[in-house]
């Protein structure tokens, strides 16, 4: 199952938590040869891995085996601090209705294409329990056939460009009932989200977040 682990209930993963900032690090950095994320702990952990932050990990017995992270856009995202020139045409979404995807990974004795499609389903399944509309994220283009392919409407917000040597884009994905019930049918599950002890309210959260962003502003 694909676990919810937010502010209010990180409690119960602090281990699971440090396993997968530690995993993120191998993928990223050691794979994958992000240099710009080495970190000398071997702990893969930004700005945005903060108390907004919302992870979506897939455990088996505490072990992690794939995730992604969500954070409100009404605090300022990877897209608006980092790739702003990936969203020169539609804009940096700005909104509670709209969280960042990213750090989407998956260890490398899973990469067949059943388990990501679990961690696509759990995006969908958890963001239309909380009454989130849009993800925005970063990704590079090969990514977008294959979203197409299992019914994700995606929207550029702009033009792509090469970083990090790859063709990059940002863009948003609806949340619909319709596309998680293609990746359900795919995958043969009727669910894959599982939430323990308290459980976040992803708006209320975001719209928090907006309204001390604006009381910063005004100060």
């Amino acid at each position: 199952m694909i676990h919810v682990i937010s502010a209010v209930n990180r409690h119960l993963y602090e281990d699971v938590l440090e396993q997968h900032f530690r995993i993120r690090h191998e993928i990223f950095v050691e794979e994958r040869k992000w240099e710009a994320l080495r970190k000398p702990d071997g702990r893969e952990i930004d700005t945005y891995d903060n108390d907004d932050a919302v992870y979506l990990l897939a455990l088996e017995n505490r072990r992690v085996l794939g995730g992604s992270r969500l954070y409100p856009t009404t605090r300022p995202t990877m897209i608006s601090e980092v790739f702003p020139h990936l969203a020169s045409v539609r804009g940096c979404p700005s909104d509670p209705l709209i969280w960042e995807w990213s750090r989407f990974f998956v260890s490398r004795e899973r990469r067949d294409g059943l388990f990501n499609l679990q961690l696509m389903a759990a995006a969908q399944e958890f963001c239309l329990e909380q009454g989130i509309e849009r993800l925005c994220l970063v990704m590079e283009t090969w990514w977008l056939p294959r979203f197409h392919d299992i019914g994700f409407v995606v929207t550029p917000l702009g033009l792509p460009a090469l970083v990090e040597n790859s063709w990059t884009m940002a863009a948003t994905i609806e949340i619909r009932q319709e596309s998680l019930d293609v990746v359900r049918d795919r995958i043969g599950m009727t669910s894959v989200v599982q939430q323990d002890g308290p459980r976040i309210d992803c708006i209320a959260r975001a719209n928090l977040c907006g309204a001390a962003a604006a009381q910063r502003k005004s100060a």
